[in-house]
């Protein structure tokens, strides 16, 4: 499938907005090929040692993106080990450059220095190599990739996946009375990948797909494109349109001129599959008004966001919340009494993790599972309208 930072590697500005929102561009390296059972076996922990983590970031790449990428990963693993307090945790720093072949060098050396698991890498065809590296060596790898390709084995993936996002817009319109669906998505690697994980979401909430609806990935192309759509919406009587368009592609230009085109919430509600609150300029177009969206609880990412302020004195990415959560769940698990803490089976442990993304689990073919809130945006302002779950037995699953 897809990767999560790959395509916003060209300027810093693209590389936030398209972070937080999920960008993604195409795999190149074959996926790892999932073995029988969840991850490696893991090693064995002496209850009372200091465990070595190995932490994989983009540095030395050239790129001042990388560097400021690779800079928020560790000072967010860093507050994460602080906030564990009696944890035993050996964070040590290994740079990829944001190339794979490195990345395997690199993962294959922290094995050898001593690492029991690996955090990181951000590339997903960084992280594919990782772990074929090291999968002989019963070391599990957790990367910030969002490609469910790549999981299988002993490759997780942390990020934010089109999946997480479908299955749980997909709960809330279908119990909010929208469940006539209709897909409209960019033609494109992302856009396609896109339509098939709404596809399934709306599914599996008990909703239909009336139709599926495309346009070019240009101006023109969109131009073109949203007359047939709007019609195509009074044809089927689709109750909501489903969207994978991003803030930083055609998102502004999809929703208004369908509002041009007499298509608009509260009648037909607008769903997203990226966060249309980021960039923060974006609350205030017309076009998004009363559309639905999903990210991930506000209140505990808006503390972690104020405590890494006061710490580094900057603002963390996004991702940088990723090695946060990652340190927090190695941690627990640490903190478990197993004998083999960090083995797929515990990694995977049913009742997940909280992090300051909210909760989450791992699941067994190397995917994730995360709480998310449904947000709106009314009066050019952000609006929770279905909290985050705090529980994976809780509402919203």
């Amino acid at each position: 499938m897809l990767s999560l930072f790959d395509l916003a590697r060209k300027s810093l500005t693209r590389r936030v907005g398209r972070a937080a929102a999920a960008a993604v561009t195409a795999l190149g390296l074959a996926a790892c090929v999932p073995a029988d059972g969840p991850g490696a076996q893991g090693p064995r922990i002496d209850s009372g040692a200091v465990v070595p983590v190995a932490l994989l970031v983009p540095s030395g790449s050239g790129q001042a993106s990388d560097e400021l990428l690779a800079r928020n990963l560790q000072n967010a693993a860093r507050l994460a080990i602080s906030d564990l307090g009696n944890a035993r945790i050996d964070l040590r720093i290994y740079p990829t450059a944001g190339q794979p072949a490195q990345a395997q060098a690199q993962a294959i050396k922290a094995v050898d220095e001593g690492a029991r698991i690996i955090l990181g890498p951000v590339y997903a065809q960084e992280a594919n190599a990782a772990g074929v590296a090291v999968a002989g060596r019963g070391v599990n790898v957790l990367s910030f990739s969002n490609n469910p390709d790549i999981a299988g084995r002993n490759v997780f993936v942390l990020g934010p996946t089109f999946q997480n996002t479908a299955d749980r817009l997909g709960r809330y319109a279908v119990r909010a009375g929208k469940s006539r669906v209709m897909i409209v998505h960019d033609q494109n690697l992302a856009g396609e990948a896109g339509r098939n994980a709404i596809q399934r979401g709306v599914a599996a909430a008990g909703g239909q797909i009336v139709s599926v609806k495309s346009y070019e990935f240009s101006q023109n192309g969109i131009v073109a494109a949203v007359p047939g759509i709007a019609a195509e919406v009074n044809a089927t009587g689709a109750q909501a349109l489903f969207m994978t368009a991003d803030t930083a592609g055609a998102l502004p230009l999809v929703t208004q001129l369908l509002r041009d085109n007499g298509v608009e919430p509260p009648t037909t509600a607008f769903l997203g599959l990226t966060r249309w609150d980021i960039p923060a300029a974006t609350l205030s177009l017309p076009g998004v008004q009363g559309g639905w969206f999903a990210m991930p609880d506000p209140g505990l990412y808006g503390q972690f966001q104020s405590r890494y302020q006061t710490a580094f004195g900057e603002q963390p990415l996004p991702i940088s919340g990723l090695a946060y959560d990652g340190i927090a769940a190695i941690g627990a698990l640490l903190n478990s009494g197993r004998g083999d803490p960090l083995s797929g089976a515990a990694l995977t442990q049913g009742s997940g993790f909280v992090g300051v993304n909210g909760i989450f689990r791992l699941r067994s073919d190397g995917s994730n599972e995360r709480g998310l809130a449904v947000a709106t945006i009314q009066n050019n302002q952000l609006q929770i309208i279905d909290p985050a779950p705090r529980s994976f037995a809780g509402a919203g699953f």
